[in-house]
């Protein structure tokens, strides 16, 4: 599928949420498309460049996200509100003559229903009580406490470790690496005891 691309200073997870603040035109107008269309783009973090100006070069590996709200609270500045879908690997890019990078890419496989093992279920009662600090308003329902997958990416949302460690954990195909990775990290932090 071809879809245009979003390079941000963050990483989007399946199933997670994130606020958006889109001005330049090139974005402004990507959005309105998406919204008419109820079609997606791809959020991916920066390798280089920044987030305004000059087209910066993405990450290969980024989430589709779909636009849930967007409100202009003022003239030409919009903010959305997007939740990440499918992970996805970039095959090819181009970019158009307005700077947006629009790129062919092939959606990765999600491990489905696969469980937390009993090996890193002591990162759940952390993870439960900043999902209920936090609300559903930035960790939405449903909850799946059980699933291997959604609790890694959760987990990797909110610790407190560069965008490009979290990219490392988004490419991972592994849902148990992940968690071993982060209960490794959380654990030496005396996060988990």
């Amino acid at each position: 599928m071809e879809i245009p691309i979003f390079p941000l200073g963050g990483v989007l997870f399946p199933g997670g949420v994130l606020s958006l603040k889109v001005f330049e035109q090139r974005y402004l107008d990507m959005a309105a498309a998406c919204m008419k269309n109820h079609a997606p783009f791809g959020i991916c973090l920066i390798a280089s460049g920044k987030e305004v100006g000059e087209p910066a070069v993405p990450h290969k590996v980024g989430t589709l996200a779909h636009i849930d709200s967007g409100d202009m609270p003022q003239l030409g500045i919009l903010m959305l509100e997007v939740s990440g879908e499918r992970r996805f690997r970039i095959i090819s890019q181009s970019v158009q003559s307005d700077g947006l990078i629009r790129a062919q890419v092939e959606l990765l496989e999600e491990p489905v229903g696969i469980e937390v093992p009993v090996a890193q279920r002591a990162l759940l009662p952390l993870l439960k009580k900043v999902v209920d600090d936090l609300g559903t308003g930035k960790i939405p329902e449903p909850h799946a406490f059980d699933d291997a997958a959604w609790v890694g990416y959760r987990l990797t949302e909110i610790v407190p470790v560069q965008a490009l460690a979290k990219q490392k954990l988004l490419e991972l195909e592994d849902p148990v690496s992940r968690l071993e990775i982060l209960l490794t990290y959380l654990s030496q932090r005396k996060l988990i005891v």
